[in-house]
Order: structure tokens, then C-alpha cells, then sequence
């Protein structure tokens, strides 16, 4: 194994030193990064986001890379990586947070959540950071389950819960964000059926348990009465938030973090309208089924 790791502070994810990235990487070291990404979840690289070539070669240690099925968040000349940036324009929708125009806010949520099939996992480097603001979060889920007292593990074993695709912080129940929608998004985004997702996944590679409250995405708890699965979903939500299960990275140039999406959430914190961040991502299909289609006809049962 030819690099190092140390914990990263409050204990959540691991930060890697040591590492050169090239073509020549042996088997040995790919093998070990990617036993680290999941044993640990959220891994850190400084230093080494300084091409999108060093962020392609890395991000292929974990598995295929799956190209946004939209063309144009595509990196120009690079359809594996994403460009994420408002420094031609605002595509996404902007609020105001305490009076503050914000760029970029995105709650606590799990990649594809709405979808029958989560991505695998995801890589961020940072190309520009913002002068203000502009952190990303991430919350080991598997970890919050640990924590779980018994009887509440054992209520919500088996359970499925709904979810669907937001676009912007009006389709949350949960979790909402007490911002002023001043712009909505400009994108011309598809639209995706509701899906059904166990309350707890079981990870298809290392067995551990997860538990799935993806609080963009989550809206009630299937075959349960309202009130109850309200009940309940906030209960879970609010001890997955806890701080000791989060790690809050704040962002220098040429950052790297790679994270586990079957077993995390993330949230991106948002900066100032006025201030540019740019930042390239990649994405690890995922290949195991978690979820699936809500049909129309249990839709049309829980609306009557």
C-alpha cells in the first residue's frame, strides 16, 4: 500500500496522504483504496484535484463512472465528469437565507434517493472555491443506525418509505429550509415516477446496515397513517442529523472527496450568489437494485 490515512477530526471518514495518482498505480494499491471506501465512507485527498485527468484516474480505483444522462452538465471534452459552476450564469434556483442570496443550497440528501438504483458513490474536486460559505457536508448513515436503540431498530425493519424527485426545496416534508425562493432553477429537468425504498438498506458489498432517510426526498412511510409515519420519519431524522455523525469539510483548492453514497448523505451549504465556485465531479454507477417504481395504482389507494 503506497500511501497513508489518518482519521478526520470528530471521527467520521479518513483523510489519505502519501498517494501519487497515475496510469502505473498497481493492483495492489487500487485494492486498497477501494477496501478503505468502504470501510470508512468519506475519504479525503488534499492536493491532489489538480487536473480533471488526476480526478478521472482516481475516480476509475472505485468502478465504472456513469456520464450525466444531461449533455450539457457534462465538462466539455470529459462526458465522465460533471462541471458544476455559476461562473457563466445561474442555472439552479437561488434563495434568500437570512437575507443573504444563496447559490448552490442543496439539504441533506442521498444521490438518486428518487431512483430504483442508487450511484455507488461520487468524487468532488475543487477547482475554485468561494470566498464565503460554500462547504459540503457529509453524514455516515451506517453509523447513525449503530446508534439506533433496539426497539427502534427492530420497529423499522422491513418498512419502505416513499420518495421523489425534487427539483427544489418546495417538494420537502421534512427538514425544510426556511429560505426565500428569489429565482427558481432555469434547468430543463426530466421527470421521474415515485419510488420505494426500505427504511434500512443493507449494503450490497459489505452487509452493514444503513439507515435510508434521504430528507430531500422522503415523504411518508408506506401502509402507515400519516400522523404516525410523520412521527416517525422526523424521530429518524433527528437523530441522523446528530453532529457526531457528520463531517463539515471546508474547501481548499485542488480538495478531493470521495464518498460512499449507499452508506452517506451530503449537503452542500451554499455561497453567496455573487461569488464563484467551480467544482468537477464524478460518478460510480451503482449496479444493485435498492428500490423500486411506486405503480400508480397504490399511488391513487394512498391519496383516497
Amino acid at each position: 500500500m503506497t500511501f497513508n490515512k489518518k482519521p478526520l477530526p470528530g471521527g467520521v471518514g479518513v483523510e489519505v496522504t502519501g498517494l501519487e495518482v497515475s496510469d502505473a498505480m498497481s493492483s495492489t494499491t487500487v485494492a486498497a483504496l477501494r477496501e478503505l471506501w468502504l470501510e470508512a465512507g468519506i475519504v479525503l485527498f488534499r492536493g491532489l484535484g489538480t487536473s480533471p485527468e488526476v480526478l478521472l484516474q482516481l475516480s476509475r480505483c472505485f468502478g465504472e463512472l456513469e456520464p450525466h444522462p444531461i449533455e450539457h452538465f457534462r465538462l466539455p471534452g470529459y462526458p465522465e465528469l460533471i462541471l458544476l459552476s455559476n461562473e457563466k450564469g445561474l442555472t439552479g434556483p437561488v434563495y434568500a437565507f437570512d437575507g443573504v442570496p444563496t447559490y448552490g443550497r442543496i439539504p441533506w440528501h442521498t444521490d438518486l434517493a428518487f431512483a430504483t438504483t442508487p450511484n455507488a458513490g461520487a468524487l468532488l474536486r475543487m477547482v475554485k472555491k468561494s470566498a464565503h460559505g460554500g462547504q459540503t457536508g457529509w453524514l455516515d448513515t451506517a453509523m447513525a443506525w449503530e446508534a439506533l436503540d433496539e426497539q427502534t431498530k427492530a420497529r423499522i425493519e422491513g418498512l419502505e418509505a416513499k420518495y421523489i424527485f425534487c427539483a427544489d426545496l418546495s417538494g420537502m416534508r421534512f427538514n425544510r429550509q426556511a429560505g426565500e425562493l428569489l429565482q427558481a432553477s432555469s434547468k430543463n429537468l426530466p421527470s421521474f415516477p415515485p419510488v420505494a425504498h426500505p427504511l434500512v438498506w443493507v449494503h450490497p458489498q459489505t452487509g452493514q446496515r444503513i439507515l435510508n432517510v434521504s430528507t430531500l426526498n422522503i415523504q411518508c412511510i408506506l401502509g402507515m397513517p400519516e400522523r404516525e409515519s410523520d412521527a416517525l420519519i422526523q424521530q429518524l431524522i433527528e437523530h441522523t442529523l446528530q453532529p457526531q455523525f457528520q463531517y463539515i469539510h471546508d474547501w481548499e483548492e485542488n480538495d478531493i472527496v470521495l464518498w460512499d453514497n449507499r452508506r452517506t448523505m451530503h449537503m452542500a451549504f451554499g455561497h453567496p450568489v455573487d461569488e464563484v465556485r467551480v467544482v468537477q465531479r464524478s460518478t460510480i454507477r451503482g449496479t444493485v437494485k435498492m428500490g423500486r417504481i411506486i405503480e400508480e395504482e397504490q399511488q391513487q389507494e394512498e391519496t383516497a
